[in-house]
């Protein structure tokens, strides 16, 4: 299961720098696309294109508040309407 890792917030001159290192491992960081997936109280998202830095190193993925924030409001409305096709067994 992916988790949505809060980055601090990122200026607009250091996205377009690329100067933002990995904390794991210390390799550059681009600003591109990834991949969000998650399996959650019956069903599963998948986002193809998250905007996103990646490490070129380790693949490490750091999403900015932004996104995290998308996410969660995406997640919060598929909770609630989830609920609704719940079945008492």
């Amino acid at each position: 299961m992916a988790m949505v890792k809060r980055s601090e917030k990122v200026s607009a001159r250091v996205r377009k720098e690329g100067t933002m290192k990995c904390i794991h491992c210390k390799g550059q960081m681009v600003y591109k696309t990834a991949p969000f997936q998650i399996n959650r109280k019956g069903y599963h998202l998948m986002l193809d294109a998250v905007p996103a830095w990646v490490c070129t190193q380790s693949g490490e993925e750091y999403f900015e508040d932004a996104e995290v924030d998308t996410i969660q409001d995406v997640l919060k409305t598929l909770d609630e309407r989830t609920e609704k096709l719940a079945v008492a067994v």
